[in-house]
């Protein structure tokens, strides 16, 4: 199992949803840091789930406790690991998913890899819960970069076809991103935030799910990061963004609209500024021009699928007669044993995850430009 990141900023993450605790080890991050805990329990907060309606009613405290690389107040420089404890666990929930597959969820692609092996309960290692270490040792890499003078920022973009405003891509100001940082519902237009909660609760009370897209910017980074062919900027981010569950799509600046451009339009034109800074006029390359930083805000956004667990009664499979064979289990050579059949999902789950996995896209981006920028 692929569960390590990294190449300057190496992160393992280990754990199950309904184990005894998920955590993290960093390995890379400079020695005498001092960490600010209020910093990192806002970040966690932000994710953190049974705060409202709009997500799932566990309840989680999400305290990460640090035990090793950390001494006397500030980092060592060796591996740093901290847990977080499962305390809200309803495992009894998931009974019938051990044989029913759950549509939309790694239960029947999990099984198949691990050979029946795998800890399906709240879909294990595969779950949305695994992003809370995540975002620790984002928030750590993301508090290294604040000093050096570099700010994550990220606002909802849409919750199904609701849209909000995008971002000034050629300037976002430190007015914006404080603004958005202190929101409990990251939104650019005010006025979208009623509809987009209304959206979000009539899937609940539908007993169905919606997902949207999270713009997310890094401000404040110089030009020169990143390497061509395979260590882009474009392409470390991505890798890092698939590793949230939920994300099924990324996309730089105008993205896929820049397909529809012509030329003319499309070129970020350059010009130097009266403080004798080199700007383009647009951004919508996404600051991002062969790979490597040009300065501009790193803009991108990411498409987060609709929470695949949902009450409304659903088509799958049930492999009991299998899992009754003593053999290794193997699909492929014992169809005959499998049963078409429907599932109603129970338990706690979310309507929309994209309020909470704002937290962890901003942190998870933060991991990989700590990685570029000590590549450099």
């Amino acid at each position: 199992m692929s569960s390590m990141w990294g190449k300057n900023i190496k992160i393992s993450i280990f754990g199950e949803s309904h184990g005894k605790e998920i955590g993290v080890v960093i390995d890379g991050i400079e020695s005498g840091f001092e960490i600010d805990f209020d910093k990192i329990k806002k970040q966690m907060d932000r994710r953190k789930p049974g705060q409202n309606k709009l997500s799932t009613s566990r309840k989680e405290e999400d305290i990460p406790e640090i035990v090793s690389g950390f001494f006397e107040g500030k980092t060592t420089g060796t591996p740093l690991c901290a847990v977080i404890k499962n305390k809200d666990k309803k495992s009894v929930d998931y009974t019938q998913i051990k044989d029913n597959f759950r549509p939309g969820h790694a239960d029947y692609t999990g099984f198949i890899k691990y050979k029946g092996y795998n800890d399906y309960r709240g879909g294990g290692h595969f779950s949305g819960r695994l992003t809370a270490p995540i975002v620790f040792a984002g928030a750590i890499c993301r508090q290294i970069l604040e000093k050096n003078g570099i700010k994550i920022v990220s606002h909802i973009k849409s919750i199904k076809d609701i849209d909000d405003d995008k971002f000034d891509y050629v300037n976002i100001s430190d007015n914006t991103i404080q603004e958005l940082s202190e929101m409990n519902f990251p939104v650019i237009n005010k006025c979208v935030e009623s509809k987009m909660k209304k959206e979000i609760l009539d899937a609940r009370e539908n007993l169905d799910s919606v997902g949207g897209k999270i713009e997310c910017a890094v401000v404040g980074i110089d030009a020169g990061f990143g390497s061509p062919i395979f260590d882009t900027i474009e392409s470390t981010i991505s890798s890092m963004m698939f590793s949230i569950p939920a994300v099924k799509g990324i996309e730089f600046g105008s993205g896929f609209n820049i397909s529809s451009m012509y030329g003319s339009e499309s070129n970020d034109e350059l010009f130097i500024d009266d403080e004798y800074n080199i700007k383009s006029k647009t951004n919508n390359n996404g600051g991002v021009i062969g790979g490597i930083t040009n300065g501009m805000p790193i803009v991108f956004t990411v498409a987060i699928k609709p929470t695949p667990s949902i009450a409304k009664k659903q088509n799958t499979i049930n492999i009991s007669k299998i899992r009754e064979l003593e053999d290794n289990i193997n699909i492929v050579s014992n169809r005959e044993n499998i049963k078409n059949t429907e599932i109603e999902i129970k338990g706690r789950h979310d309507p929309c995850i994209v309020q909470r996995a704002v937290s962890v896209v901003e942190n998870a981006v933060a991991i990989a430009i700590l990685d570029i920028i000590y590549d450099k």
